[in-house]
């Protein structure tokens, strides 16, 4: 598993050890619902959540990991019944070149997860080719 050195137990503020200040007033959901999350222990965090925070490029170091274990052990169910679109998949799936570049492995690790998907619509493929021709050399 790529994310067993990800303590699920600590939040992203422990494990970056550095705690936001309170979103000011006022402030956007989304704001809101970051910060929240940020303080929410790792292993209590939904795909949604996941999705949230992936997509906003917060805590990366640790998500990215739990994510993409999340991606791997669910991807033969969703073949099996065909695929829909994703948030989890596209926020994970749309972080930048220099994201992925850091972290060959977790490319590797998320190509061969999309090798398992079947039916991905439209708009995933489109992301799955744009992270695939951005990462040939790594992939």
């Amino acid at each position: 598993m790529l994310s067993e050195h990800v303590d699920r137990n600590r939040s992203i503020e422990e494990l970056e050890r550095c705690r936001w200040p309170d979103p000011s007033t006022p402030s956007t959901a989304l704001v809101r619902s970051v910060h929240e999350l940020r303080r929410r222990a790792v292993g209590e965090l939904s795909a949604e959540d996941l999705a949230r925070l992936i997509g906003q490029d917060v805590g990366l170091r640790w998500l990215l990991p739990v994510a993409l274990d999340f991606l791997r052990e669910t991807a033969p169910q969703e073949a099996a019944g065909g695929w829909y679109d994703d948030d989890l998949l596209s926020a994970v799936l749309t972080r930048s070149e220099s994201v992925w570049r850091s972290a060959p492995e977790l490319a590797r690790h998320l190509d061969e997860t999309l090798r398992i998907l079947t039916d991905l619509s439209e708009c995933v493929g489109r992301e799955v080719e744009g992270f695939r021709a951005a990462l040939s050399d790594v992939l």
